[in-house]
């Protein structure tokens, strides 16, 4: 799956002249909480709701409503905007999408088409795949095993439940205790829990849970 097929889009933005007050409103009105600064149709930089919240004067400040909202509107995007921006194509991997924003500690990432800003991807539209991942909106038979760390394990486990007349709706692998071992988690529709758990136990190195959801 590519970042183009999951990204948010139309893009939502703002030019680097936009006061800091109004950037703040389009995010709430939206529900958002970051806008790419674009100017002249290419993007110079991208501004979070924290960047902009903490561009306001402190709480304690001894200044009038009216002097503090007097500096508020003189304060720009560009006076707050990060111009070192990590970028991703339409073509990224959502995997490599993900990696970028984690090693990087940053909550989305632009999207471009050549120099276009085309979309955005957000950690919101990542937690969506995950859910869509481990089946999370479907009912059934939620198992997760430990497995050997080899060829045909998978295999092994898929055939049991087809065999049974179950239907795999969702299902993840993540790495085990060590390089030897892999966790697996599958939902599966069709077979009771009791069934299941009977059926698979023999086939794994360990049932580690197993619940209806």
């Amino acid at each position: 799956m590519l970042v183009g097929e999951r990204m948010t889009h139309p893009i939502i933005y703002a030019s680097p002249d936009t006061p800091v007050t109004e950037a703040l409103g389009l995010m709430k009105r939206e529900h958002i909480r970051r806008l790419p600064v674009v100017q002249g149709g290419k993007l110079i930089g991208i501004v979070s709701d924290k960047d902009l919240l903490n561009a306001s004067p402190s709480p304690a400040t001894s200044l009038s409503i009216w002097e503090i909202n007097y500096l508020l509107s003189k304060i720009t995007v560009k006076d707050v905007m990060t111009t070192n921006v990590i970028i991703v194509t339409e073509d990224t991997p959502l995997e490599e999408a993900a990696r970028l924003m984690a090693d990087n500690k940053i909550g989305g990432v632009p999207v471009m088409r050549g120099e276009k800003v085309v979309g955005i991807i957000t950690e919101t539209d990542l937690f969506k795949i995950f859910l869509e991942l481990l089946g999370a909106r479907e009912l059934g038979v939620r198992l997760t095993v430990v497995v050997h760390n080899r060829p045909g394990e998978l295999a092994k486990i898929s055939q049991a439940i087809f065999n049974a007349g179950g239907n795999i709706i969702a299902s993840g692998t993540f790495s085990g205790d060590d390089p030897s071992t892999s966790v697996i988690t599958i939902k599966v529709s069709g077979v009771e829990e009791a069934h299941l758990k009977a059926l698979i136990t023999p086939l794994v190195i360990s049932l580690k849970d197993v619940r209806t959801c």
